[in-house]
């Protein structure tokens, strides 16, 4: 039988699965290609089902697949492949969650902007914290809802159909119902979507986009559960994990580090934690400043998961726009937050400013102590009004150990939220969970926000809590002396390669607390025009990354992480961190981040040979 078959090669990848599949957030970097993930990782996925081979030492080879567990990872393909098989659909029709919601949301925000009707069915109840009139009134989707038992399966319906149904096996599905998209939910696990028809198949990668901007994909030990419950029709019984002992512990080692005194809200991802912030500042201006526009200030050149989140939540609510904030190169971030500010203030609209500080991938501190001023100052309407003032939200991902928001540190004046990536130094890359903090003056606005990322199912799992309560203790330590390495290495390229120019802090920004262990570099290039001259430095950047990979495999990465226990990494801007970022803001340069454990002799090394062999050369 084809479905034994299935089951049987299943089980014995269950059984074979490697490690890495479990513990890092991105699995085989030095595979990885981007632009084929997934598709990739199936079709030789495929290829071993059809020869019937797990071995432990197959998988392991197996290409990486998507990135960083948001957007999906190798367990969670297998999963959604095996569904896809049992229900004859094609793979990319399922797609599994951490959050019983957001798959929901993901259609309505697809209909949303498609002018669509939707129709949402459940059999007994809703996901726990779904909240219809949120959704209506802040997120402005629109949708039907009904119980199933009294759906007339008579009457035709112009428009999307979801069926909603919270299974004790979540991989159980049900297609004879007339729906255009099962969610099955499960309060542990999160859920799964499958799209039924092949009418649905543009809604694959909007769905998709949804899990990767504003989510995370079913974490690989809960995917791992849901397989054991798919082939074993149980799941074996799970470590015992002292939930509200982690709690605890993660929140008082996230006050310690931030100075602050305000219990934080812990996330699934940083983005995801980004998601609630965006959200429940607008639900709070929408209460407070009714009838006001929202600007939503972003750096045109920061990270692109923070710039395309913010466009698309622009995209979605009506009366918010994107504003830009240049604050890299030549610009200074706080002459463009006054001159922002200004114009925002005069417009008699809500500011919400996103930045990172240092800035990405340029890694500039600005002059903190003017820009709290610009933050503060107080703004007059066209009509001499007082404006509202702004709510800063910081992304210090680079420097989490900086204290910004306590009382008597710089940013405490201004209403401040930052938050933190977590698969970077909180987590050591260990998994995605992020959180964020409030200073005293935003401390109401946390509240809101808390409410957004539980309506979300947003929240980081057991789990996550678990591996976040081990590795935060840590955290300081392993920023300082991934920063002693960083600082060596760039003392050494300035020394080898003076041409080059290092975009790092300075000592007495070190001093003062930013010790990041990452930094940007512009090769040396050359060529008679503009254009010349920039192909010349994007196929040299190419030429380091790909000499340091191939010389120092078991360390050097083509990756965007950062903040990870062991290793190398590198990456350029603007073909990955800066994806969905407009063209003429990207930056095509190399960003290189260091760990705190890694052979720094072997690296300068090979950085000379780069120097010896390739600094000057003619080459296509």
């Amino acid at each position: 039988m084809p479905e034994n078959k299935l089951l049987n090669y299943t089980k014995s990848v269950i059984e074979n699965i490697p490690q890495d599949w479990l513990n890092l957030t991105t699995h085989r970097l030095d595979i990885y290609n981007e632009s084929l993930a997934k598709t990739e990782f199936l079709e030789q996925f495929e290829l071993l089902y059809e020869a019937n081979n797990a071995d432990a030492s197959a998988l392991n080879n197996l290409p990486t697949a998507f990135d960083y567990i948001r957007l999906g990872h190798p367990l969670s393909c297998v999963l959604e492949w095996v569904i896809a098989k049992l229900q004859d659909v094609k793979p990319e029709n399922v797609i599994c969650f951490s959050s019983m919601t957001m798959p929901v949301l993901a259609v309505l925000r697809k209909n949303l902007l498609a002018g669509k009707k939707t129709q949402i069915l459940y059999k007994s109840e809703l996901p726990k914290y779904f909240d219809a009139e949120i959704l209506r009134e802040i997120y402005g989707y629109t949708f039907d809802l009904m119980p199933l038992d009294q759906v007339d399966e008579t009457a035709a319906f112009e428009g999307s159909t979801i069926l909603i149904s919270d299974r004790d096996n979540i991989c159980q599905f049900d297609l004879s119902l007339n729906a255009d998209f099962s969610v099955n939910t499960h309060p542990d696990l999160g859920s799964i979507l499958l799209i039924h028809d092949e009418e649905s198949a543009d809604y694959v990668s909007e769905i998709q986009h949804v899990r990767r901007r504003e989510s995370i994909a079913m974490t690989p030990a809960d995917t791992l559960t849901a397989l054991q419950q798919l082939v074993y029709e149980f799941a074996p019984e799970s470590t015992e994990i002292d939930v509200e002992g982690n709690k605890k512990h993660v929140s008082d080692s996230i006050k310690q580090i931030t100075g602050t005194n305000v219990d934080p809200a812990i996330a699934s991802s940083g983005l995801s934690m980004q998601y609630a912030i965006v959200m429940g500042l607008i639900h709070d201006a929408r209460e407070k400043h009714p009838g006001k526009a929202i600007k939503i200030i972003v750096p045109p050149n920061c990270y692109g998961g923070t710039n395309d989140q913010a466009r698309r939540v622009a995209a979605c609510i009506d009366n918010v726009e994107v504003v830009d904030l240049p604050v890299d190169g030549d610009n200074d971030m706080v002459q463009s937050t006054n001159l922002v500010l200004e114009q925002v203030a005069k417009a008699d609209a809500v500011p919400l400013i996103i930045a990172e500080i240092p800035t990405n991938p340029r890694v500039e501190v600005p002059d903190l102590v003017k820009l709290k001023d610009a933050l503060s100052e107080v703004r007059k309407t066209l009509e001499g009004k007082t404006a509202v003032d702004p709510v800063f939200i910081l992304d210090q991902t680079f420097c989490p150990n900086v204290h910004f928001l306590g009382e008597g540190n710089v940013l405490a004046p201004v209403r401040t939220i930052a938050y933190v990536s977590g698969s970077k130094f909180p987590s050591g890359g260990k998994c995605t969970a992020g959180y964020c903090v409030a200073n005293k003056k935003a401390e109401t606005l946390l509240s809101q926000i808390k409410t957004h990322l539980l309506l979300c199912d947003n929240a980081a799992t057991d789990l996550q809590m678990e591996i976040l309560a081990k590795q935060l203790p840590s955290m300081n330590q392993r920023i300082h002396d991934a920063y002693l390495n960083t600082r060596e290495f760039v003392n050494f390229i300035r020394s080898t390669l003076p041409e080059a120019k290092i975009n790092f802090v300075s000592e007495e920004l070190a001093e003062k607390g930013f010790t990041p262990s990452v930094f940007s570099l512009d090769l040396p290039t050359k060529g008679n025009t503009e254009a010349e001259r920039e192909a010349y430095k994007r196929a040299l950047n190419l030429k380091l990354i790909n000499l340091m990979i191939n010389e120092i495999p078991a360390e050097s990465k083509f990756c965007v992480s950062y903040g990870q226990l062991k290793g190398c990494y590198w990456t350029i801007p603007a073909t990955s961190t800066q994806g969905t970022t407009k063209e003429g803001d990207k930056d095509y340069i190399v960003r290189v981040a260091l760990s705190p454990d890694m052979d720094l002799g072997l690296h300068k090394k090979v950085f000379s040979s780069f120097v010896e062999d390739f600094i000057g050369v003619d080459y296509e």
